[in-house]
C-alpha cells in the first residue's frame, strides 16, 4: 500500500510549515512522517504545497492510503487505519484521519471522495496550532519510545552516570554518556545513535536526544523535551521541542517553546514562558493575521527555520519568529517578528541573497549542501511573507 501524508491545517501551523509539510514536523522522538515509516516499514510521500514538492515529492499508486499529516500516529491507531478497504475513510467526529483510494485524482485532502466512513473510538492527538507541538510532546515521546525500543536492549553506561528507573531509559550503542544524572521516574528517556551527553548534565524524562545531538556540560533538562538530530544544547530547557540542526549551546532558559531547524540562540538568550499576571498567553496566528489565545498559561518562543538571536536576547511570552529572521538589539523584541526581519524592531529586512549566503555557510559546518532546491524554497517563503503583514 502506498502511503501519502497530506497537509492538514497547515496555515494554522505556520511558521513551522513555511519550510516543510505538516507531517515533517517533529513531535515526540520522531517526525510524523518518520513515525509512519517506522510503523509501515516503507517510505512515504507528501501531498503538500507545490513549492515544497521538489524536496517532498508526491508518489501515487494503484492502492493509496492518504492520511491526515497533522495526526500523531501511534501503534494502536495505525493498526485500525490499516484495516481500511478501498473507498473507506477513518474519521474522528468531523475530522478525516485517513482515506484508502485507488483513484488517481489525489489533490486537496479535504476533497478526496470516499464511499464509507468508519469512526474510531481511540483518543486522537492532532497538531492544530504551533504550541500543540510542545503541549503534546509528553505523550508523543512515550508512544515513540515504546515503538523504537520494543524487543531491544539498551546499551550500558559507565558507573559514573546515575540512572533512576533504568527500565525506562534507552541508550543506543553508539551514544556517549558520561557523569550525568538521568531520571526517568516521570517518563522515558531516549538517547539516540552517536548522541553525546556531556558531564554534569541533569535530565528528567520524558526526554529524547536524537542522533548526533549533544547536551553540553552542566545542561539542565526538564521533560517533556525533545532535542532533534545534530543539535547542540546547553543551559536550562523545559518542555520544548527543537526540530534539528539548531543550537542553544550556552546558558539561558528555553521553556514551553518550539525551535525549528538551522536556528541559533546566542549566549544567555532567554524566553519568558509565563506572564507576570499568570494570565493565558496569546500568540500571533498567520491565518487570522492577529493574536489569538493559546488557552495555555505557559507558552514561550515559536521560532521558525534559519532564524538567529544575538547574545542576551530576551524573548517575551508567546513570541513568534518567522523564517530567516536575525534578531538583535536592546530590550524585548516584538511578540511577532516577520520572516527576514533584521533586528526585529523596525522595517529593515535581512536581504535574501545574504540569507542564502548564511544558510550555505551553516550547512557547510554540518558537511551538507544548501542546494538549489533549498534555495528555491527559501526564495518562495521570502515572497510569501510580503503578503502576511505584521500586526
Amino acid at each position: 500500500m502506498n502511503i501519502i501524508l497530506a497537509d492538514y491545517n497547515r496555515n494554522n501551523l505556520l511558521p513551522f510549515t513555511f519550510m516543510r509539510p505538516v507531517a515533517a514536523i517533529r513531535c515526540g522522538i520522531l517526525t510524523i512522517a518518520e513515525k509512519w515509516e517506522k510503523l509501515s516499514e516503507n517510505s512515504c510521500s507528501f501531498l503538500t504545497e507545490n513549492y515544497l514538492s521538489a524536496k517532498f515529492p508526491l508518489k501515487k499508486a494503484a492502492d493509496n492510503l492518504v492520511v491526515n499529516g497533522a495526526v500523531l500516529i501511534n501503534e494502536k491507531l495505525y493498526s485500525e487505519i490499516m484495516t481500511l478497504e478501498n473507498g473507506q475513510a477513518m474519521v474522528k467526529g468531523d475530522m478525516v484521519l485517513a482515506i484508502r483510494t485507488s483513484s488517481a485524482d489525489i489533490g486537496d485532502f479535504s476533497k478526496i471522495d470516499y464511499d464509507e466512513s468508519i469512526e474510531t473510538d481511540l483518543e486522537i492527538d492532532v497538531l492544530s496550532y504551533p504550541w500543540d507541538i510542545f503541549r503534546l510532546n509528553e505523550k508523543a515521546v512515550s508512544d515513540d519510545f515504546v515503538m523504537i525500543t520494543k524487543g531491544r536492549k539498551s546499551a550500558a553506561v559507565d558507573a559514573d552516570t546515575t540512572l533512576i528507573n533504568p527500565s525506562q531509559i534507552f541508550i543506543e550503542e553508539s551514544a556517549k554518556v558520561q557523569c550525568a544524572v538521568i531520571n526517568a521516574s516521570a517518563g522515558p528517556v531516549y538517547i539516540g545513535a552517536h548522541a553525546e551527553v556531556m558531564e554534569g548534565s541533569l535530565i528528567r524524562g520524558p526526554f529524547a536526544l536524537c542522533e548526533h545531538a549533544t547536551l553540553k556540560m552542566g545542561a539542565k533538562i526538564y521533560g517533556a523535551t525533545t532535542i532533534g538530530p545534530h543539535c547542540k544544547i546547553g543551559g536550562e530547557v523545559s518542555n520544548s521541542v527543537v526540530f534539528g540542526f539548531s543550537n542553544k549551546a550556552h546558558d539561558g532558559f528555553l521553556g514551553n517553546s518550539v525551535v525549528a531547524e538551522w536556528c541559533n540562540l546566542g549566549a544567555d538568550t532567554n524566553n519568558s514562558n509565563l506572564k507576570n499576571n499568570y494570565g493565558i498567553v496569546k500568540c500571533y496566528n498567520y491565518e487570522k493575521k492577529d493574536y489569538i489565545s493559546t488557552g495555555l498559561q505557559f507558552c514561550g518562543l515559536m521560532m521558525a527555520d534559519h532564524s538567529k538571536a544575538a547574545i542576551n536576547t530576551m524573548f517575551n511570552t508567546g513570541t513568534v519568529v518567522g523564517v530567516a529572521a536575525n534578531v538583535f538589539g536592546g530590550g524585548f523584541p516584538p511578540k511577532y517578528i516577520p520572516s527576514f526581519a533584521w533586528g526585529g524592531f523596525g522595517d529593515e529586512q535581512f536581504q535574501l541573497d545574504k540569507a542564502v549566503e548564511l544558510a550555505r555557510e551553516v550547512y557547510k559546518r554540518r558537511n551538507l549542501d544548501f542546494d538549489k532546491t533549498e534555495e528555491a524554497i527559501l526564495n518562495h517563503v521570502n515572497g510569501l511573507e510580503l503578503i502576511l503583514p505584521s500586526e
